[in-house]
């Protein structure tokens, strides 16, 4: 089988080729967990493709929240991604400093607020860099374009929500984070979190999308992956990870098989375990 929504995917051949378009915008989107002990914003500084802009997940964001990296108002995203130059007419593509990371999170911002046409750049900057194409350290001066902001309140899904799912079961929860993290047998990277998952939740680490080369697998290759992790492809789909961010990635692979019905819980895990009043699952059961 072939991906349902090819366009949503570009190669590094394909961006190389078509980078000087006067439609095209490219965004960086790098971000990392903090036990990486890497700045996004100074690597992206110091070395990106031509003509990006960097797109800061944590500041493009709710930053009067407690939890990481939450939404933020429609007006607040609107006029960030204004200032960035980025907005109505554009296409939009998007890459990190991992592969397909946090570039999966930027892509799924930017279609909860009405902008379809983005896509992800498949294996990102490294696969880039090792192809020895063009990279720049000069700062990128973006003009300012209109973006209007229509949030999609069906692809994002708050805690209350993902409560009342566990009753009701309209919805399948796919978890993103390791094998030993989902089933509470592995600490949590941030400190003060339960381990375990939400009840009756399924899970398929997100890593289990990629090659070894950081690329998206196949169709076929992802089909089996997601039927591997027991998830119906036919019923809708709630993403979750550590915080929002991997999340996103299994939407993109849920988006590529051309599912219409897949949202992402945005406080995610973080959100859940700092519940005490939140019922949590652990073990393999």
């Amino acid at each position: 089988m072939s991906y349902v929504n090819p366009t949503s995917l570009v190669s590094t051949e394909w961006l190389s080729q078509n980078i000087s378009s006067p439609d095209i915008r490219i965004v960086d989107a790098s971000w990392y967990m903090p036990g990486e002990n890497r700045d996004p914003k100074a690597e992206f500084e110091a070395a990106h493709i031509p003509g990006a802009v960097f797109f800061d997940i944590d500041d493009i964001a709710d930053t009067d929240s407690s939890l990481p990296h939450m939404i933020p108002a429609p007006e607040k995203f609107s006029s960030k991604l204004r200032k960035l130059g980025l907005g109505d007419g554009n296409r939009i593509i998007v890459y990190d400093g991992s592969g397909i990371r946090s570039a999966a999170r930027a892509w799924w911002m930017i279609r909860l607020f009405g902008h379809d046409d983005v896509s992800i750049l498949d294996g990102g900057l490294p696969k880039w860099q090792a192809e020895g194409r063009a990279i720049d350290d000069l700062p990128t001066k973006p003009i300012e374009r209109h973006f209007t902001s229509r949030i999609n309140n069906l692809l994002v899904k708050e805690k209350d929500q993902v409560l009342a799912n566990i009753d009701s079961q309209k919805a399948q929860v796919l978890d993103a984070r390791s094998k030993g993290r989902f089933e509470g047998t592995e600490a949590e990277p941030r400190e003060g979190l339960r381990g375990g998952r939400i009840p009756g939740s399924y899970n398929l680490p997100f890593n289990d999308l990629l090659t070894s080369e950081g690329t998206l697998k196949s169709a076929d290759e992802l089909k089996a992956a997601y039927e591997a992790s027991g998830i119906d492809l036919k019923k809708p789909v709630i993403t979750s990870c550590g915080s929002g961010i991997t999340a996103c990635v299994l939407a993109f692979g849920l988006h590529m098989l051309g599912h219409r019905d897949v949202a992402v819980f945005d406080g995610s895990w973080t959100e859940w375990a700092l519940d005490e009043t939140l019922p949590v699952q652990k073990g393999a059961e």
